[in-house]
């Protein structure tokens, strides 16, 4: 029995998929999305070249995982922002982004994929710029289930505005910082508490 065949009957392969995402996003983060094969990630892993397309299919949707996961990652930060302040929107949604702009000035991943737009042959900036539907709606989504706890005073139509405003804003100086976090989330929640003074109570 091969290396990698003893490696893929020892682990269950509900777990494979996690740790080739991860040993795919470490090794994006320390050499690059363009250093990275289907066949580096199986040796990487210890398992078999089919696994990982059987797995993830090729390398546009290993792309798009990788993200998704690193997705996560953040709206975990929101999640615990949002719960930590149940009485207060405002003060929810500044929390979240200073959370959010926060760790994107240090995780290792997000500097690869920004490097990318550096002339780098890669599937992963388009996913945040370009191509970002899945990233925006996974994010609103979060928000939504949120923003929905709240007593606001917004048609549903403005408030899902709102909430795409907030989104929007903070992946845009997520891509390009223009200052400190905690000033910039101050300056995401101020917008969002005018657009809630001048909101009509029925």
């Amino acid at each position: 029995m091969s290396s990698a065949a003893a490696t893929e009957s020892s682990q269950g392969s509900v777990t494979h998929r996690d740790r080739l995402l991860e040993a795919a996003a470490r090794f994006t983060a320390e050499h690059g999305w363009g250093a990275l094969t289907m066949g580096k990630l199986a040796d990487l892993v210890g398992v078999s070249r089919q696994t990982v397309y059987n797995e993830l299919g090729g390398k546009p949707q290993l792309a798009e995982a990788m993200v998704m996961r690193e997705l996560d990652l953040f709206l975990g930060h929101v999640d615990s922002a949002f719960l930590e302040h149940p009485d207060d929107l405002v003060a929810a949604i500044e929390a979240a982004a200073y959370r959010v702009l926060d760790l994107a000035r240090t995780d290792p991943l997000l500097h690869a994929i920004l490097s990318s737009s550096q002339g780098a042959d890669s599937e992963l900036l388009p996913l945040l710029t370009t191509n970002s539907e899945g990233l925006l709606e996974a994010a609103g989504q979060m928000i939504r289930s949120h923003v929905s706890r709240y007593d606001v005073p917004l048609e549903e139509n403005r408030l899902e505005v709102l909430i795409d405003m907030v989104v929007r804003l903070v992946l845009s100086h997520v891509m390009q910082p223009t200052g400190d976090p905690a000033e910039t989330a101050e300056t995401v929640a101020w917008i969002a508490a005018r657009v809630l003074a001048v909101a009509p109570r029925s």
